[in-house]
């Protein structure tokens, strides 16, 4: 019989395979090594093959769909249902078979190679952020034990590693205590310097999208996050309104209602948590903005802040940039502030 279906269970090694023909008959189930993936699929004829998606999901299901596979990839969160009991490769590949063929399954869109290399440069640029925090934390904590405080903030943490690697203060301290603050010196500002050669990558794709560009109009969202959209997000279109993809992003609320009552809570948290960060941040710039220079922000954000938190109110700021993100991408226009969108000429 020939095969319509499979599910496929990644693995690093060893890869599992269920697959059905039209009467839903199982017709192979089988393991196969990574070099045996290929080749295998190379001898069937053009079928649906449904992928859980992960880190390495994007690359195998571009090489399906050369091979001329229509391949689907799903939230894992969405195929443990379908898993019956007891959890190994072969019932993983089962539950895959099964939900890829489900009308109502949510399917993630396939990255092309530079969505991913441009993924890769913000996670990368996210964990120096991380590196860079903890060396200057901890290049605080090695001087203070000595009486010795820098003042608040990255610029004057830098400038004293600056100064003091070059040798224009000195510090009241121990020959081992200087060695080590000379190693998180450097190693701190050689992180930056990084930093700053990624920064330079992120204006140079910014620049070169027009997408990415489009999004920079929206205010709150910088090239960083416009260009971590644009490599995101591989098609707006699967999104049917802006709530669906604030809801993708886990920025709208909770919903635990039933017998007629809606009791909203929390926002959910269960999309991108990147993508989720970097809009709260923006929004909370642009609050702020609000505190310095009311005039020059929207009056409704002044109104929202005169009667909720701060905290709550990007949060809501972050969710309406999502929304407007969503229509930027979709409908091909530009953000202009207090006017409707107008399309690129």
């Amino acid at each position: 019989m020939e095969i319509t279906t499979i599910g496929l269970d990644l693995a690093k090694n060893v890869f599992q395979v269920h697959g059905v023909d039209a009467a839903d008959t199982v017709v192979v189930r089988k393991a196969l090594r990574r070099a045996q993936v290929l080749p295998f699929f190379a001898k069937l004829s053009p079928c649906l093959v449904g992928i859980e998606a992960c880190g390495t999901s994007h690359h195998w299901a571009r090489e399906l769909t050369v091979l001329g596979h229509e391949v689907r990839l799903m939230p894992p969160v969405y195929v443990k249902p379908y898993v019956k009991r007891g959890k190994n490769d072969a019932a993983d590949a089962e539950a895959i078979c099964e939900a890829v063929t489900r009308p109502t399954m949510r399917f993630v869109p396939i990255k092309s190679r530079e969505q991913q290399g441009a993924l890769s440069l913000h996670r990368v640029c996210k964990w120096l952020v991380g590196q860079r925090t903890q060396l200057v934390n901890l290049m605080r904590s090695q001087l203070g034990e000595f009486g010795i405080a820098i003042p608040a903030g990255l610029g004057h943490a830098l400038t004293k590693a600056r100064q003091f690697v070059d040798g224009e203060v000195a510090f009241d301290l121990p020959a081992c205590a200087a060695k080590v603050i000379e190693l998180l010196a450097q190693q701190a500002l050689d992180l930056h310097t990084r930093l700053r050669e990624i920064d330079q990558r992120i204006e140079a794709m910014l620049r070169s999208d027009e997408l990415a560009r489009r999004l920079a109009t929206i205010p709150g969202i910088g090239p960083i996050g416009a260009t971590a959209l644009v490599a995101a997000v591989a098609d707006p279109h699967q999104f049917r309104s802006g709530r669906q993809f604030a809801a993708w992003l886990g920025l709208t609320p909770r919903q635990k209602s039933s017998g007629g009552k809606e009791r909203l809570g929390r926002i959910t948290k269960m999309g991108d948590k990147y993508l989720r960060q970097l809009l709260v941040i923006g929004a909370t710039s642009m609050i702020r903005r609000a505190k310095d220079r009311p005039d020059a922000v929207d009056p409704r954000l002044i109104a929202l802040l005169a009667r909720k938190p701060a905290k709550l109110v990007s949060v809501a700021m972050a969710n309406k940039m999502a929304r407007i993100a969503w229509a930027v991408m979709t409908r091909g226009q530009v953000y202009q502030a207090r006017h409707e969108p107008v399309l690129v000429a």
